[in-house]
């Protein structure tokens, strides 16, 4: 198996950004020049996070609902025999890949089957010899859709073929079809479809680290310009897909120093954006860019002095886990006005928000402003104690695993944000098939750990 230790693949409604809100005219594509935050609000402690309240739900809002309505199969399938789904899952590939006297009804229904079959069952072995077949049949439905239901099910059925059987060759082949449904395609879920896929054909398909680096900056045109750079204006899903994916994918990178402050423009200014998921999506990124301006310390590093603002050094915070790291460069040129801009929104109280966007919005601009202070800490950091004084740190875990006769359950501790990037982009690409992928895919399990 290649060595590819990588991993995968929104709120209805309009987004439209401090920066939109202000020209009132068609967005630039560049990202140059984004307006400052307002200062406001007051600085706020992290929370403290419980054990129960650190555990990953399914019923996390991660992916659109529409288009997982559009893929979701009528009636729900029940245990089979693996005869029984491998038969079918080759029956439908078998029909994908002849279309001749195909209806649209029918190529729809097809490929939710094969979503369904390819979600719920680790099918590696059942395509990796059709693949080749496969994936031109495929962009034919993304090329040439006759619905938009045809064109999005397509797409989902390519990102679940890359996460399925990865290789270091696909993204020459898809990722430019990809790209053209997302400039020249004349449906909006099939755009925001397009971006996730287009994420996983960068991560698992072999792309070059400029390759990745210029789809990133794709993804930031999108963002910065409000989507009007794709014939999408202030679509909200559309920014916050864009923004998602620019995360996945920066965790690949090792080096951000460069693109940190484009980077930064864009998303202090979506942080005024009218969509929870919008500002949310820009604050974990923002995160990740602090997480990564921290390396651990190495040999010949000089011991700075401690600066109780800046943070040039971290130490272990008193958990005996973590390694002294150093910052290598500075993430914002305004780190008062960002602090202040991130504290307001961790005690908002519009009520225009829903009660569950709230908390939402307040649970992670908590920790997102936790790490913008202490950028070695990462969500849901606990600066509690334990019986021997030493800080819980990260209280956030997911399943990877269930238990049962031979064990405990798989646990895996999400203490840094590219972590959490990486499991929110798996399961945006699996849904309900992502702990049948981490028990079964071993590059979708060593994305995340490396091993259990």
């Amino acid at each position: 198996m290649h060595d590819l230790r990588k991993q995968v693949l929104l709120e209805s409604g309009k987004t439209l950004s401090r920066k939109a809100r202000s020209k009132q005219t068609t967005p630039s594509s560049s990202r140059a020049n984004s307006a400052a935050p307002s200062q406001r609000g007051s600085r706020v402690p992290s929370a403290n996070v419980s054990d129960d309240e650190g555990d990953f739900s399914d019923g996390t809002q991660w992916s659109s609902n529409s288009i997982d309505e559009m893929i979701a199969p009528d009636v729900a399938e029940e245990d089979e025999a693996p005869e029984a789904w491998i038969a079918d899952l080759s029956d439908r590939i078998d029909e994908i890949c002849n279309r001749k006297r195909s209806s649209v009804q029918g190529r729809e229904d097809c490929l939710t089957i094969f979503i369904t079959r390819l979600t719920r069952h680790y099918a590696q072995a059942e395509i990796a010899g059709k693949v080749e077949e496969l994936v031109p049949a495929l962009l034919k439905s993304v090329r040439a859709g006759q619905s938009e239901r045809e064109t999005v099910l397509a797409l989902k059925a390519l990102a679940l073929v890359v996460i399925t059987d990865p290789s270091e060759t696909i993204y020459d082949t898809i990722a430019g079809p990809i790209k053209t449904c997302i400039t020249d395609g004349q449906h909006a879920l099939a755009k925001i479809a397009a971006v996730h896929s287009l994420s996983v054909a960068t991560f698992y398909g072999g792309a070059a680290t400029e390759e990745t680096e210029q789809v990133m900056d794709f993804f930031l045109d999108i963002a910065s310009s409000d989507g009007a750079v794709v014939e999408e204006a202030d679509n909200a899903k559309l920014v916050t897909a864009a923004l998602q994916e620019w995360g996945f994918l920066a965790t690949q990178l090792e080096d951000m120093e460069d693109a940190t402050e484009a980077a930064m423009d864009t998303f202090v200014d979506q942080l005024d954006s009218s969509a929870v998921h919008v500002q949310v999506a820009a604050g974990e990124n923002i995160a990740l860019l602090y997480e990564k301006s921290y390396t651990e310390a190495e040999s010949d590093d000089d011991e700075p002095e401690a600066d109780p603002e800046t943070e040039t050094a971290e130490t272990p915070h008193g958990n005996g886990h973590t390694p002294r790291m150093i910052k290598r460069y500075t993430v914002s040129r305004h780190p008062y006005a960002l602090t202040q801009t991130l504290a307001a929104l961790a005690t908002a109280s519009s009520k225009r928000l829903a009660k569950t966007d709230r908390k939402h919005l307040h649970q992670s601009f908590a920790d997102i402003l936790h790490t913008v202070e202490h950028p070695t800490r990462g969500p849901r950091y606990s600066t509690a104690r334990d019986e021997d004084g030493r800080e819980y740190g990260s209280r956030l875990t997911v399943t990877l695993a269930p238990g049962g006769a031979a064990g405990a359950a798989a646990k895996m501790k999400v203490d840094r944000w590219w972590k959490l990037h990486r499991l929110q982009g798996l399961k945006r690409g699996l849904g309900g098939g992502f702990l049948v992928h981490c028990e079964g895919n071993e590059v979708v399990r060593e994305s995340l750990v490396g091993e259990f």
